[in-house]
């Protein structure tokens, strides 16, 4: 399972990130995803870029296999998107990789350069091709 852990400085930027999104204040539509823990039951949180494609809102994990992916996964899809004092709660449903290539060009589009250094030089340029190869490295998720 691909996961690119959060090194030093990428930690202080999402802490900071999350900081003021907890606030209220949204960097570039940033929410924070809050999920219980699949261990503990407390609530964990942790910025996001909440992607919209034809009407439906997207959740996609540009770290890969990150702790709020299985938290969510083992919170059958629960969970809430926060700004601020808002919450707003979700379901999620996991996307097969099949379905993916037109939503993580997007993803890229909009974000590539925030996220783009964890997609090895792939952008929205990128043939489904070359998107349905590394598709199993980053899960992707329908909320409603």
């Amino acid at each position: 399972m691909r996961y690119v852990e959060a090194g030093r400085t990428a930690a202080l930027f999402n802490g900071f990130v999350g900081w003021l999104t907890a606030r209220g204040v949204s960097l570039w539509g940033a929410h924070l995803v809050a999920v219980r823990g699949r261990k503990s039951g407390e609530w964990r949180t942790n910025p996001v870029n909440p992607l919209t494609v034809e009407g439906e809102r997207y959740l996609v994990a540009p770290r890969g296999h990150a702790h709020w992916v299985r938290n969510l996964r083992a919170a059958g899809g629960r969970g809430e998107l926060r700004l601020g004092r808002k919450a707003k709660p979700f379901n999620a449903v996991e996307l097969p990789d099949a379905a993916k290539p037109d939503i993580l060009r997007a993803y890229l589009k909009r974000w590539k350069f925030e996220v783009g250094v964890f997609f090895d030089g792939l952008d929205h340029n990128s043939s489904d091709e070359e998107l349905l190869r590394v598709a199993p490295g980053y899960p992707v998720f329908r909320i409603s």
